[in-house]
């Protein structure tokens, strides 16, 4: 049963109690949930991380972690917990495992780059064995390693309630994502998995190959991120065979591979049949003009989902932007377009200017911007995309509109 809201009380006595000094970050962040309005309505997220902060703050020990849980298992109007960019390790992963286990009202849980390891992963990991209450999980920048996330894709096969997993920047090795796959062939709840940056020594590219198979019969995951999985053609067309027979997967994240213009175009004749995909994030890829036109020629005749399209950084030239351009004047479905970083000329300036200008495209739905010099338009950068709010978010709520951060507006996570 929930104690009346007093957190910063609770935890003053509790560090008392256990000859723990109070850490002046986690007595503040308490006072100011004191003060919430949510606390009685829906419930809150204590905002711990260690970063972005004007000042900086003492991060979160494991010693303060065993502190904050003994306070917060009588607090059932917590729901959320973001521990991000800490120093918590393997013991502190012990006592979050404990509370897992004990905790019954936690849905949310943050502990991106933290310095845990495998055997802290196998503890929590075990205690998502018998939770559940936690929807959304980020294991981000831990140094899990394969070993570590094969806990993970064993915990799958069992746990029947988390729905998003983050297991990015993982160090996740090829059995392990092998593993995880044939876990989710299985497994009906999970909705989205983060599988960003794993450490492949093959070039084969078995993991994609897996992956598409899980794809065929998966009818659950809606968001899948595979960027820096050093994804070839090969693996698009695997992929995109796959995404035929598929109809629930809205948000495909293939960031940063070395995708070229032979790879999209499986991407174009599936975009032509596909009417599920709302979100596809190619940046840092080198599609060019050719792949550019292919995209633009599915998006203007036959796609009519696709609201949110990357093409940041593909050595794309005037010609395939304002291919794209061109599309978006007949296709009002794709709202969201991010074209950074590739060979903007004059055209393509106008051709964007004209977009924004006119009210078809909204400055917070591109990262560009435009301005004259001279009675001659140009474009600047904005600092929007699909991943803007990955790292890093605002500590203020009020901050971070959806079009911002289009991926989580479009496809929202549960959090």
């Amino acid at each position: 049963m929930s104690v009346l809201p007093d957190l910063h009380l609770h935890y003053v006595q509790a560090c008392q109690n256990l000859s723990q000094p109070e850490n002046p970050f986690i007595a503040r962040v308490l006072q100011e949930a004191d003060k919430s309005d949510e606390i009685s309505t829906k419930g809150i997220t204590l905002k711990l991380a260690g970063n972005n902060h004007l000042v900086p703050v003492p991060r979160v020990t494991d010693d303060d972690l065993g502190v904050l849980v003994s306070v917060l298992g009588q607090a059932a109007f917590v729901t959320g917990l973001d521990l991000a960019y800490n120093v918590l390790t393997d013991a502190g992963a012990r006592t979050m495992a404990t509370f897992l286990q004990e905790s019954s009202t936690l849905r949310y849980l943050n502990l991106m780059f933290n310095d845990i390891g495998t055997s802290g992963a196998e503890l929590i990991a075990g205690a998502l064995h018998r939770n559940e209450s936690l929807v959304h999980l980020r294991m981000t920048g831990n140094k899990i390693g394969n070993q570590g996330g094969m806990f993970f894709a064993s915990m799958l096969k069992i746990n029947s309630t988390l729905e998003k997993l983050d297991l990015g920047d993982c160090d996740l090795g090829l059995k392990c994502l092998i593993a995880i796959a044939i876990a989710l062939t299985q497994n009906k709840s999970l909705k989205a998995i983060n599988l960003n940056r794993p450490l492949l020594s093959s070039q084969q590219e078995e993991t994609t190959v897996h992956i598409a198979r899980m794809l065929r019969s998966n009818s659950s995951l809606v968001e899948l991120h595979l960027g820096k999985h050093e994804m070839k053609n090969f693996g698009v067309e695997r992929l995109c065979e796959a995404l035929y027979e598929n109809s629930s997967l809205r948000y495909l994240d293939l960031s940063c591979n070395n995708i070229t213009c032979d790879g999209v175009k499986f991407l174009g004749e599936l975009l032509k049949k596909n009417q599920t995909l709302e979100i596809l994030d190619l940046n840092a890829n080198r599609i060019e003009d050719v792949g550019a036109i292919y995209l633009s020629e599915a998006l203007l005749t036959w796609n009519r989902s696709l609201q949110a399209l990357s093409i940041v950084s593909n050595n794309i030239t005037g010609k395939g932007l304002v291919a794209l351009a061109h599309t978006m004047q007949f296709n009002m479905q794709l709202s969201h377009i991010y074209i950074w970083g590739n060979k903007i000329d004059g055209k393509t300036c106008v051709e964007f200017s004209d977009l924004i200008e006119t009210g078809r495209l909204q400055l917070g739905c591109t990262d560009v911007a435009p301005y004259k010099v001279d009675g001659k338009v140009f474009l600047a950068e904005l600092s929007h995309g699909l991943a803007k709010h990955r790292y890093w978010a605002p500590r203020c709520a009020a901050v971070a509109p959806g079009a911002a951060n289009a991926g989580l507006e479009i496809v929202a996570a549960s959090e």
